[in-house]
């Protein structure tokens, strides 16, 4: 019969290092409250990695009354380099604050059912991309511990401290941009991928209201982010002069569809992209962008840190997602 090994305790840290119980459990959570030797504190370091010992978060959280864990629900829609890196900054400055970060795939859950799956993990606090949730699970996460809920999107949820990001302006600014060109039929293109409207139609919304009055014409231009959608919308391609391809992606995918039918980039038709993506600078002709401007990781990490340490504070409301044309060639 194969044994399994006894799981380590902290009394066995404290054994082999020579400290008691109560400093293990300084030293591992970090505590501040007591002078621990630097010494000391590599001799428990030291003695934990030996033994394979990590302390139990369930215990940790009833000591202190909350969890250290931040939950990031896995946006439901396709998530570019941009966004990511995002992503990976703030997890990167919430880890050094001492939280554990946990990614959570809640495809196929909505609004409140999400939120209900959310509050079952007990995390302290949570940061709902997009549109995922209403006031309702903001309450749900509340009564089941959570202190701080944060949303990242376009519009505000009551109860949620809140990053508003302004789509409108990427989309003025793009609009803005062709019109200087000298283009005066101007399309925008609307991703067909599920999800992508919460972004997409603000900056459809932004580059009409950049070219209100101005003679300029904007329509919409639906496309699914397929080679062979790109090429049949080329082949009944409707007489515009310019396209803002709502990112870089879209924009490369519809560049080789119109080169491919003999357009020239940008005489026949100006294109330009957002996100500022390196790939785009890759292209022939180099791809003009909206380079986005997302808020710091850095700084979420601290609003977070700050609403889990007063909870019954005011949400707080934030707008970011500055704006700036870098024109290349394609423009």
């Amino acid at each position: 019969m194969v044994q399994i090994p006894n799981t380590p305790t902290s009394a066995d840290v404290a054994r082999l290092a020579g400290v008691s119980r109560a400093t293990v459990s300084y030293v591992l959570n970090k505590t501040d409250a007591v002078r621990i030797s630097d010494a000391t504190r590599r001799r428990v370091h030291e003695a934990a990695r030996e033994l394979g010992y990590v302390p139990h978060a369930a215990a940790r959280s009833l000591r202190a009354g909350h969890s250290r864990t931040v939950l990031m629900p896995a946006p439901a829609i396709p998530v570019g380099p941009l966004y990511s890196a995002f992503l990976n900054e703030v997890q990167g400055a919430l880890g050094r604050l001492d939280y554990t970060v946990v990614q959570y795939g809640s495809v196929g859950l909505q609004c409140d059912d999400a939120a209900r799956a959310w509050a079952e993990l007990r995390p302290v606090a949570v940061l709902v991309p997009g549109t995922g949730i209403g006031p309702r699970g903001v309450a749900v996460l509340k009564r089941s511990g959570a202190r701080a809920v944060v949303t990242l999107g376009p519009e505000r949820v009551e109860g949620a401290h809140a990053l508003l990001m302004d789509h409108d302006a990427v989309g003025r600014c793009a609009a803005a941009h062709l019109y200087e060109r000298g283009r005066r039929r101007i399309g925008v293109v609307v991703p067909e991928e599920p999800g992508l409207e919460v972004y997409s139609r603000p900056r459809l919304a932004g580059a009409r209201q950049a070219l209100r009055g101005t003679g300029a014409s904007v329509i919409g231009v639906p496309l699914a982010y397929t080679e062979r959608a790109a090429a049949e919308l080329v082949a009944n391609w409707p007489e515009l002069d310019a396209v803002f391809a709502y990112n870089d992606e879209y924009a490369m995918l519809l560049m080789r569809a119109l080169q491919d039918t003999g357009r020239r980039i940008p005489e026949d038709v100006a294109v330009i992209g957002a996100d500022d993506l390196m790939l785009g600078r890759l292209l022939r002709p180099r791809l003009s962008t909206v380079r986005i401007e997302l808020p710091s990781g850095r700084a979420l990490a601290a609003l977070v840190d700050r609403a889990v340490r007063d909870p019954g504070g005011e949400p707080e409301v934030h707008r970011v997602l500055g704006s700036s044309v870098v024109r290349r060639e394609s423009t």
